[in-house]
């Protein structure tokens, strides 16, 4: 990594992720799209039912915006190697900011009501992408001249490990989220409002996640396990203690927004003891992706999210067919249990790029 003439450096994995990044956004906007119908049948959602119309305008307009959001997310792992939070931070506000103004917009003035829906998400997706290319061509040189400097087979073995982990852990949330709608109309809108309060919820943990793949990533690559040690010491406390208290504000955002619908409210009152229980766990389990990522433990993150996702995928079809909306959730407390359970082992084992917690 050199500076050139201009101040900015040459940074071979920058291209490299950027170049992975948009092949496989629209690889994944194309499979999308001609997929559509069939997922949305694997959701749950019949050839009869008023719901598919909808959706699959929604699932082909949204798609279009794939490629805006892997290359979005390459970069985003451009600034974390430079320990620049604030860029993508700043970018990513700016896009909500314009999500949320152009939603109201689009739906109820322009009366587009799901496309709208649809074409706010997709242009605030490439409007963070602009934001973050501009910033990060103004630092780094990203056109190189040979393919050969791209090291695009150790980005996509690292890849493709880490793609084993995230179609593992979206398969049982996918998988959840379509036995909900088969229960029916009401338990699928349950079910959507709760999972994306706890996802909100857990997200708020991302940034501890990423600062401590920071820190513990540099601490790896100058040997210094005293403070890599202390670091995930760090995290692991941090991340037990936090959102202890989410019961309260949880419960009290969704009756004041969602309480029209009183078959909704009792199934939300089901749900919602899972959504705030679990967040202290969820918690703990984003901080151990970001110890796991920081250390480049990448195949044990994968293969072990691979064995807790068959695990829960077990759970989620016994528990939902005897407990219904209930089972799901349970499940899904489960699925997030095993992943710490998972992180922890790896460090309490003192295995893999912990073996040095061996000599003390």
């Amino acid at each position: 990594m050199m500076p050139n003439n201009t101040g900015r450096r040459h940074i071979s994995s920058a291209s490299s992720a950027l170049l992975i990044g948009g092949m496989l956004g629209l690889i994944q906007a194309l499979l999308l799209i001609v997929s559509a119908k069939p997922i949305l049948s694997y959701m749950g959602i019949k050839s009869d039912s008023p719901m598919l119309s909808p959706a699959y305008k929604y699932l082909t307009l949204r798609s279009l915006g794939a490629p805006a959001v892997l290359l979005s997310l390459a970069m985003q792992g451009v600034f974390r190697g430079f320990k620049d939070t604030k860029t993508p931070l700043y970018a990513i506000v700016v896009g909500a900011i314009v999500n949320i103004v152009l939603d109201p917009i689009l739906i109820f003035v322009f009366k587009m009501r799901v496309i709208g829906a649809a074409i706010a998400h997709v242009f605030s997706q490439y409007l963070i992408s602009l934001i973050l290319l501009w910033k990060l061509m103004e630092q780094v040189d990203l056109l190189r001249p040979h393919i050969k400097a791209l090291q695009l087979g150790r980005f996509l073995k690292n890849g493709f490990l880490l793609l084993m982990r995230v179609i593992a852990a979206t398969f049982c949330v996918t998988l959840a989220a379509s036995m909900s709608t088969r229960l029916g109309s009401t338990e699928m809108a349950a079910f959507q409002i709760c999972l994306q309060v706890w996802v909100a919820a857990s997200l708020l943990a991302d940034g501890l996640a990423v600062a401590g793949q920071v820190i513990l990533a540099g601490a790896f690559a100058r040997q210094d396990y005293t403070r890599a040690t202390a670091t995930a010491a760090l995290s692991f406390g941090y991340g037990t203690c936090s959102l202890i208290n989410c019961w309260c504000w949880i419960k009290l955002l969704i009756r004041s927004v969602y309480n029209t619908d009183a078959k909704v409210l009792r199934l939300l009152s089901l749900g919602i003891p899972f959504v705030a229980a679990t967040q202290p766990i969820n918690t703990i389990a984003f901080v151990f992706d970001g110890i796991n990522y920081g250390s480049s433990d990448f195949c044990y993150s994968a293969f072990s999210m691979v064995l807790v996702a068959l695990a829960s995928v077990v759970c989620l079809w016994l528990l939902s067919s005897h407990y219904g909306f209930v089972g799901i959730w349970v499940a899904l407390s489960i699925f997030m249990g095993l992943r710490v359970i998972a992180g922890l082992g790896r460090i309490g084992t003192a295995s893999g790029p912990w073996s040095f917690l061996n000599k003390y």
